[in-house]
């Protein structure tokens, strides 16, 4: 089983950045696609951002298109999600995860707060 550990949440002011970081354990990690996915107060967890094994087949939600940009490292076995130009809506934890059918154990994600 491999272990999630997303980190670099915090509070922003709209309009800007922060960059997420997703560490797993494991090599296996290399292997699968993975996600971004995040879930609001009172909302289903949701699909941000998707990216290959190799990193070179990425798709995002539309609600992030142009703003969110999914990468990996897998020498590193870490994701990560660049968000710019964020907006109160954006507002969420932020959970990663393999893009199979059997998701590992979620991690505890990490909360993400676009407020001025």
């Amino acid at each position: 089983q491999v272990q999630l550990v997303e980190s670099g949440g915090g509070l922003v002011q709209p309009g800007g950045s922060l960059r997420l970081s997703c560490s797993a354990s494991g090599s296996i990690f290399k292997i699968y696609g993975m996600a971004w996915y995040r879930q609001a107060p009172g909302k289903q967890r949701e699909l941000v951002a998707g990216i290959s094994s190799g990193g070179g087949i990425t798709n995002y939600a539309d609600s992030v298109k142009g703003r969110f940009t999914v990468s990996r490292d897998n020498a590193r076995n870490t994701l990560y999600l660049q968000m710019n130009s964020l907006k109160p809506e954006d507002t969420a934890v932020y959970y990663c995860n393999n893009r199979g059918a059997r998701p590992w154990d979620w991690g505890q994600g990490t909360q993400v707060t676009v407020s001025s």
